[in-house]
Protein backbone atom coordinates (compact mmCIF):
# COMPACT_ATOMS: atom_id res chain seq x y z
CA UNK A 1 0.00 0.00 0.00
CA UNK A 2 1.44 3.35 -1.05
CA UNK A 3 1.59 6.12 1.48
CA UNK A 4 -0.06 9.45 0.68
CA UNK A 5 2.21 12.19 -0.64
CA UNK A 6 3.54 14.62 1.96
CA UNK A 7 1.66 17.90 2.26
CA UNK A 8 2.93 20.81 0.21
CA UNK A 9 4.15 23.70 2.33
CA UNK A 10 4.51 27.29 1.12
CA UNK A 11 6.81 30.02 2.37
CA UNK A 12 5.57 33.33 3.74
CA UNK A 13 6.57 35.02 0.47
CA UNK A 14 4.57 32.53 -1.62
CA UNK A 15 1.46 32.95 0.54
CA UNK A 16 1.81 36.73 0.48
CA UNK A 17 1.98 36.70 -3.32
CA UNK A 18 -1.06 34.41 -3.54
CA UNK A 19 -3.13 36.57 -1.19
CA UNK A 20 -1.67 39.86 -2.41
CA UNK A 21 -0.75 41.05 1.07
CA UNK A 22 2.50 42.03 2.77
CA UNK A 23 4.64 39.19 4.17
CA UNK A 24 4.37 40.71 7.67
CA UNK A 25 0.60 40.23 7.45
CA UNK A 26 1.09 36.55 6.62
CA UNK A 27 3.47 36.13 9.59
CA UNK A 28 0.95 37.76 11.93
CA UNK A 29 -1.87 35.54 10.63
CA UNK A 30 0.28 32.42 11.03
CA UNK A 31 1.23 33.38 14.58
CA UNK A 32 -2.45 33.96 15.38
CA UNK A 33 -3.34 30.47 14.15
CA UNK A 34 -5.25 31.55 11.04
CA UNK A 35 -3.52 28.95 8.84
CA UNK A 36 -4.31 25.41 10.01
CA UNK A 37 -1.15 23.34 10.27
CA UNK A 38 1.30 26.23 9.92
CA UNK A 39 4.61 25.45 11.62
CA UNK A 40 7.77 27.34 12.41
CA UNK A 41 10.99 25.86 11.09
CA UNK A 42 13.70 27.74 12.93
CA UNK A 43 12.66 31.37 12.53
CA UNK A 44 10.63 30.84 9.35
CA UNK A 45 6.98 29.88 8.91
CA UNK A 46 5.86 27.05 6.62
CA UNK A 47 2.18 27.08 5.70
CA UNK A 48 0.31 24.10 4.21
CA UNK A 49 -0.97 24.95 0.73
CA UNK A 50 -4.39 23.56 1.67
CA UNK A 51 -4.86 26.13 4.43
CA UNK A 52 -4.35 29.11 2.10
CA UNK A 53 -7.62 30.40 0.64
CA UNK A 54 -7.77 30.34 -3.15
CA UNK A 55 -8.16 33.66 -4.92
CA UNK A 56 -9.80 34.44 -8.23
CA UNK A 57 -8.49 36.74 -10.97
CA UNK A 58 -9.63 39.85 -9.07
CA UNK A 59 -7.70 38.88 -5.95
CA UNK A 60 -10.83 38.23 -3.90
CA UNK A 61 -10.85 35.02 -1.87
CA UNK A 62 -13.15 32.38 -3.30
CA UNK A 63 -15.69 30.75 -1.01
Amino acid sequence: MASPPPPEFWTVAEVAAQLRVHPVTVRRLAAAGQFAGAVKVGRQWRIPAGSVPATNATGVADG
